[in-house]
């Protein structure tokens, strides 16, 4: 694995101008340094920031041109700024009663009590080589932004990928996942009522995932030809990244998150975001408000919307280029597996959607791999040995439309 240096620049008062020599002020902020020599990494900082006091313009551009690579290695990441935040959700109603400080949390019943429930988490990277077009990356089923950021076998993720060629990262945990949990399906003490007392509701599903991610019939086998890293640990790794809701799936909320989220990330960047969904997020990506997405790369969505649909007529009204990307073991998987009828009955789906969709002005773009010569991948794609040959293909469909 390439070694990468994460350097966070303090752009702010006299501090900075000691520390990176002819550098002139820049946007304001709590930002804490880390300072990378050739034979180190430095652990970049996470600035703390929320929805209502982000700063207006990142400061990635102007701190470009003060910026030297540490070591003169191309592949290493410089990261001009980094943080996390939260878009979208609401306040729940006070509980009923008083609220009695000297009980706090002591008190079981709770009464006073707010909670802020059902947004969005969103951590942010952006390059020094900053292009402009920043991306927002939703996750799937029972995934989190992690699967963006590292593979199994511990690669550079499409996260970082991305990041070289210049393209901002903003990657999601939807609401009541991952880092974004807060929910009130939960009970007082934060587990779901469901699985509060009785573990039997718990249902495993490790094999289950794996034969209908099309990795192998049965793990830890792999399809021949299979782009899946090898291994114990990277099995290991791989069903180590699920991550249960805590609570149920609500697209329609999750699109009004993914939505605040969007408005948050033109707010702070002065762009449209590129949205690259996965599988159950791309159903999600459908239904997010469309005036602050520049484009779609939707990899494996469970689904395309239906044309001459509400959903269909936002996205050609708004002008959003749209790309759809399968993998392999659709057309040649096993006929006796049920999942290998549903992948193909999706992919054919896409097509059709985008035959309609160009034929009404728009433009859309379905990537079959083993079409292009690109073989072995399973719905993880973005995880596998030629993760780096797909996110090419990506940013070749997206250069080609000026997003560079």
């Amino acid at each position: 694995m390439h070694k990468k240096i994460f350097l966070t620049i303090l752009l702010a008062g006299t501090m900075a101008a000691s520390l990176l020599t002819g550098c002139g002020s820049q946007a304001a902020g709590t930002r804490q340094e880390a300072v990378a020599g050739t034979e180190q990494e430095a652990a970049a900082n996470t600035e703390q920031s929320t929805s209502e006091d982000m700063p207006q313009e990142a400061s990635a551009a102007s701190a470009q041109d003060t910026l030297v690579r540490a070591d003169g290695n191309e592949d290493v990441l410089m990261i001009a700024k980094q943080g996390m935040f939260s878009s979208g959700g609401t306040v729940t109603e006070p509980v009923e009663g008083e609220y009695d400080p000297t009980m706090n949390w002591m008190d079981a019943s709770r009464a006073g009590n707010t909670a802020h429930v059902d947004h969005a988490n969103v951590f942010y990277q952006i390059p020094a080589n900053d292009n402009g077009n920043p991306i927002v990356y939703l996750h799937g089923y029972g995934q989190s932004r992690m699967g963006w950021m590292t593979t199994p076998d511990g690669r550079d993720g499409w996260s970082d990928l991305f990041l070289k060629k210049g393209y901002a990262a903003f990657l999601v945990d939807q609401p009541r996942r991952g880092e974004a949990g807060a929910t009130t399906s939960m009970t007082a003490d934060g587990f779901l009522d469901t699985w509060a007392e009785d573990s039997k509701d718990y249902k495993p599903g490790d094999q289950a995932w794996y034969t209908h991610f099309r990795i192998r019939r049965v793990a830890p086998e792999r399809y021949e030809g299979s782009q899946f890293p090898e291994g114990d640990e990277a099995q290991n790794q791989f069903f180590r990244q699920m991550t249960p809701n805590t609570g149920d799936f609500d697209q329609v909320l999750d699109a009004a998150a993914l939505g605040a989220v969007m408005e948050d990330v033109y707010e702070m960047t002065g762009n449209k975001a590129i949205f690259v969904t996965h599988s159950q997020g791309g159903a999600v990506g459908w239904d997010v408000p469309a005036e602050n997405i520049s484009a779609i790369v939707a990899i494996e969505p469970g689904g395309t919307p239906e044309p001459g649909s509400e959903q269909y007529q936002k996205l050609l009204e708004a002008g959003i280029p749209i790309t759809i990307y399968f993998g392999d073991y659709i057309d040649n998987g096993p006929e006796d597996i049920m999942s290998t009828g549903f992948w193909q009955a999706v992919r054919d789906g896409a097509f059709q959607f985008a035959e309609s969709y160009n034929n009404d002005g728009g433009d859309c773009t379905v990537v079959y791999l083993p079409d292009e010569g690109i073989t072995g991948n399973s719905h993880f794609m973005f995880q596998e040995l030629n993760n780096d040959v797909i996110a090419d293909h990506i940013a070749a469909w997206l250069e080609a439309r000026g997003m560079n």
